[in-house]
């Protein structure tokens, strides 16, 4: 009775478990094609962490990691999938070795694909803010610091890292946002 007992309580698990992931995939499904106000979501769900932040007057360290996580994902979210700096290097090896460089008027068109996705980059903000927002209620994670240091030195990171990433953007001419890109289709 014991091994029977226990393994209706698995699988009644099992089951409850699956229905909170299909729960979740269609709440997932429903949200995706709704740009603006998941990312309305987002920035509030961001403000009532920064609220915490200066309300609790600490885990500043916990928003510092916060903030540089944010940062890396930003620039994987403006980054190419392909690298136009490899392909390059790969075009000039090429012309190196006899194969014939394709004129301008020849060059295929390339779209710009992210190596990191619009709705990847918001579930990783939603997710990071979110557990961010659980360490602050948490005193293991309230570490002692002095808060100017972190926010000078991030301001400090953050510029030296978007001016390397616009120089790659400059010299290999993409643009990661549709901002003013003529647009085909049926009026």
């Amino acid at each position: 009775m014991d091994f029977e007992d226990s393994q209706r309580e698995s699988s009644s698990f099992d089951i409850y478990k699956h229905k909170i992931e299909v729960q979740y995939r269609l709440f997932l499904d429903y949200v995706t094609p709704h740009i603006i106000p998941r990312w309305i979501a987002a920035y509030l769900l961001m403000l009532i962490f920064m609220g915490r932040i200066v309300w609790a007057e600490g885990w500043y360290i916990v928003c510092y990691t916060w903030a540089i996580f944010l940062l890396n994902m930003f620039l994987k979210f403006l980054t190419p999938k392909f690298d136009p700096s490899i392909e390059q290097d790969i075009e000039n090896d090429n012309i190196e070795s006899g194969v014939g460089k394709m004129d301008e008027n020849d060059e295929e068109f390339k779209p710009f694909i992210r190596r990191l996705p619009e709705f990847k980059f918001w579930m990783k903000t939603v997710s990071s803010t979110s557990i961010a927002i659980l360490c602050s209620f948490f005193s293991v994670f309230d570490i002692p610091v002095f808060w100017p240091i972190l926010v000078a030195y991030f301001i400090i990171l953050f510029l030296l890292t978007m001016r390397r990433q616009i120089q790659h953007m400059l010299k290999y001419k993409y643009i990661p946002f549709d901002f003013g890109k003529m647009k085909y289709g049926s009026k």
